[in-house]
């Protein structure tokens, strides 16, 4: 067996890994940041070097570096270096899932701000300018709604 491949990365996890990549592609992500994403989430240490991804999941160096460049733009992996290495690891946190969202609402924010100055461009009496301020009132509702949401996840996470 070869030595980089954890006995548990055989039988059904390759398919579980593609599987979820496939969802995560379906809804907007890149393929390769999907299946680096897919397959950090299936290591139960969370983290893995560059090679041990590429031999992982078949690819070129290239292709794990764009996609964990991807990853790390949108906040749901890290960067760490091995002590006394030049090599890096990967990892997904624990709260992968709180920081995706919260920084969205990052996102919103500015979104909104810009569709509403939008609608100071093009005059709240156009349909365009009712469209924009339609889809900040949106935005602004999302926020709202997402802070009152995450804030109901960390009192669930302290009481597990």
């Amino acid at each position: 067996m070869d030595e980089t491949r954890p006995r548990r990365y055989e039988g059904e996890v390759p398919d579980f890994v593609e599987r979820f990549a496939a969802d995560l592609t379906e809804a907007g992500m890149p393929r390769m940041s999907a299946r680096v994403f897919a397959c950090l989430l299936a290591e139960d240490s969370g983290q893995l070097s560059s090679a041990e991804l590429a031999e992982r999941l078949r690819a070129s160096p290239a292709a794990i570096s764009g996609a964990v460049r991807y990853l790390s733009q949108i906040h749901m992996v890290g960067r760490e270096r091995e002590p006394g290495s030049r090599r890096e690891r990967y990892r997904v946190r624990a709260d992968i899932w709180y920081e995706a969202f919260t920084s969205r609402d990052k996102e919103l924010s500015r979104w909104e701000s810009t569709l509403k100055s939008g609608v100071d461009i093009l005059g709240p009496e156009t349909e365009a300018g009712r469209r924009l301020a339609e889809t900040a009132d949106f935005f602004e509702f999302m926020q709202s709604e997402l802070a009152t949401l995450m804030d109901r996840w960390r009192a669930r996470r302290a009481g597990s």
